[in-house]
């Protein structure tokens, strides 16, 4: 079960139009597509993605770049919208959107439900999670990464014992507990659990039965199961991407979004997108290679340590340490750097981009600099409080 209905209201105007998991990264991808993708890699092919806010974009993106699946092995993604199963309320919180679909989880064919965020970026086997998770005989496992204490405030923390069983856990607390195995870190919720699913079942019956909240899995439903004396894990994430350093990044704001997408560019980026043993899949748009043009004299059509997509055109300008999308026009004399730059996009001759997020569909009238002014800037668009500069998807130039 995914949850794929997150507003992203920090990552606006990139949400305007669409929820957080379909927003674009990393050019030709969408954000949802790198836990499809762990989920494909891992094995699983039952996938209920649990949809909401905004979801025309991603309910096109499943549909054109994962219908995939065989019907007759019992494959399958499929999209689910709030219906308002058991009330009139739609979804209000994490466990309720799982609440609310419980009749699709049957006990009788699967033991166990693995609940994922569709928002996050990181590579993970889910199978050994599973592995664990059955190993340990537990009713909750939580995935969990080692995170510096002082940063720590901003997740909700598991304080385990030697054996890793949850003791306590405590939603943003201001003086997280250490974890017992690595001093100066704690254990840090990742927003990924394995239930049991008669135990979630059961635990959700309960909850109702007692009055109590059962909005979200972090404020209600896992502090309610560790002071009953559930069996809950925490499953130390074990990182796919292969480096020295794990890697597990929320794009929820601007700023995380930005630096995620600028360490692709990057010599040696920290987020491996080249590994063959554990390919990140998408939608594959039917578009020509990406072209530089070269005329005579200053207009040379040039990329330099960037990103580029199919069917995009750089004609004549110049682009430095940038991302751009599918079917990007650069005209002659442009100069784009340290910026990323969506689908569709006309960039007119003579402009000048710096540090700029440009959502789709938007063409650039020639000679225009965005960037280089904040002041100037912030009269039109969004401006960071670092400098970032986000047009909204189809804006009019006047």
């Amino acid at each position: 079960m995914i949850l794929a209905g997150g507003q992203g209201e920090r990552l606006s105007p990139l949400t305007k139009f669409r929820t957080k998991p379909s927003v674009p990264f990393g050019g030709k991808y969408r954000i949802i597509d790198f836990t499809l993708s762990n989920s494909l890699n891992s094995g699983l092919r039952k996938i209920y993605v649990l949809t909401q806010y905004k979801s025309e974009s991603l309910n096109e993106h499943l549909h054109t770049g994962w219908n995939i699946f065989n019907a007759e092995l019992n494959e399958f993604v499929f999209s689910i919208p709030p219906q308002q199963k058991i009330g009139n309320n739609w979804y209000t919180g994490t466990a309720n959107a799982i609440l609310q679909n419980m009749n699709l989880i049957r006990p009788s064919k699967a033991k166990n439900v693995l609940i994922l965020s569709g928002d996050h970026i990181y590579k993970m086997d889910y199978l050994k999670m599973v592995e664990y998770h059955m190993d340990t005989k537990a009713d909750l496992s939580i995935a969990s990464i080692y995170t510096p204490v002082e940063e720590a405030t901003r997740f909700g923390v598991l304080n385990i014992d030697k054996n890793y069983r949850v003791v306590n856990f405590i939603e943003k607390p201001p003086k997280p507990p250490e974890a017992p195995d690595k001093p100066g870190y704690a254990f840090v919720n990742m927003g990924i659990y394995i239930f049991s699913t008669n135990v979630l079942k059961d635990v959700f019956e309960a909850m109702e039965k007692d009055g109590l909240q059962t909005d979200d899995f972090g404020k209600h439903i896992i502090p309610y199961m560790v002071k009953e004396g559930y069996n809950v894990r925490s499953y130390r994430f074990i990182d796919e991407n292969k480096k020295d350093k794990p890697y597990w990044v929320d794009v929820g704001t601007i700023e995380s979004y930005y630096a995620a997408s600028m360490d692709l560019i990057s010599v040696a980026p920290f987020f491996n997108l080249y590994d063959e043993d554990w390919p990140i899949r998408t939608k594959q748009r039917q578009s020509p290679p990406a072209k530089t043009v070269s005329h005579e004299g200053e207009r040379v059509g040039r990329a330099l340590n960037s990103l580029v997509c199919d069917g995009t055109i750089i004609s004549g300008g110049l682009v430095e340490r940038s991302i751009l999308g599918f079917n990007v026009k650069v005209n002659s004399y442009s100069y784009i750097t340290d910026s990323i730059i969506f689908d569709s996009c006309n960039i007119g001759r003579h402009s000048r981009i710096r540090r700029t997020i440009m959502d789709k569909n938007v063409v650039v009238p020639p000679g225009t600099e965005i960037g280089f002014d904040p002041i100037e800037d912030a009269k039109r668009f969004k401006v960071t409080e670092t400098g970032i500069v986000v047009i909204p998807k189809n804006y009019k130039f006047e």
